[in-house]
């Protein structure tokens, strides 16, 4: 099990979740309070964060959010089946390779670091506590990275047979994304502090629009945090997300909209729903969905 962090890592850190959440406002993201303490105790623990949820719920945006807090590189990989680890891990640079071999007449060793192309997860063995690490939708990878992945986060190290073992003086911050589209191991989740991030309430929307996009007006801001509230709650493929909340708003202020109505919300569904089933969905209940009109 890894240690809590040590200096480096604990510097900028908050000392409490509270100020976590406060100091995650600051930066523009709005985390619930099991969101912060789960994060919060990842941050002071060492541990990593997995987070699960559907698209949009903002999981990803929380290790941008860290990243501008902490003043930490953003190191993001991006999982899909058939992934593997010279892929994420690292690899040799060829092309530069066969010229030092050539300009050496064979006689340089081109299996050093020099040829070394650092993939996102050495680099952030390479950064420590300097980076963010962020493993996005680790439920597309298939189950023989999961298990390459959970060896490696074991000990922050990983040894590369040409030029020894790479480890991190300091892990750096690991949040792990899931959409649940297939089950991940125990072993991952044993790894990790854990956290279920849902689709925000119309309160909290309207708390994301009044942070994210301050120059939509309130009574608009407000109209369309409940309108979006009761698109989700419509049987749809693909539930919008909260930047598509931001965008829906932003689109409307840009047309000087002051108030939604049938007409300005089917005009301007393509910024908030983005599926044509989905669309004519929402269209069939527009009535249902939007304002009553006075």
């Amino acid at each position: 099990m890894t240690e809590a962090l040590g200096p480096a890592a604990r510097a900028g850190v908050p000392a409490t979740a509270a100020e976590l959440q406060a100091s995650l406002r600051g930066v523009g993201y709005l985390a619930g309070d099991d969101l912060a303490m789960a994060a919060f105790l990842a941050l002071r623990l060492g541990r990593p964060l997995l987070l699960e949820g559907e698209n949009g719920v903002g999981k990803t945006e929380i290790a941008h959010a860290f990243s501008r807090l902490l003043g930490r590189e953003l190191v993001r990989l991006q999982c899909y089946e058939g992934i593997d680890a010279s892929q994420a891990l690292y690899d040799w640079h060829y092309p530069r390779q066969l010229l030092a071999v050539r300009e050496g007449q064979g006689h340089r060793d081109v299996f050093t670091r020099e040829f070394l192309v650092a993939r996102p997860l050495l680099r952030a063995l390479e950064q420590g506590a300097g980076a963010v690490l962020l493993i996005d939708e680790l439920d597309r990878a298939d189950d023989e990275f999961e298990a390459f992945l959970l060896e490696l986060l074991s000990d922050f190290a990983v040894t590369i047979p040409e030029v020894g073992q790479v480890r991190a003086a300091e892990p750096p911050l690991v949040i792990l994304t899931s959409n649940r589209t297939r089950e991940l191991h125990n072993a991952v989740r044993r790894r990790c502090l854990y956290s279920w991030v849902a689709h925000p309430d119309p309160e909290r929307e309207l708390e994301i629009l009044r942070l994210r996009a301050p120059e939509v007006p309130e009574p608009l801001a407000v109209e369309v945090s409940d309108a979006v509230a009761r698109i989700r709650g419509l049987d749809l493929a693909h539930r919008p997300g909260v930047g598509e909340a931001l965008d829906w708003a932003s689109a409307l202020h840009m047309l000087d909209v002051m108030s939604l109505d049938r007409e300005t919300a089917r005009s301007t569904l393509a910024a908030l729903v983005k599926d044509v089933d989905d669309q004519q969905t929402v269209l069939d209940n527009l009535e249902s969905v939007l304002p009553a009109e006075t």
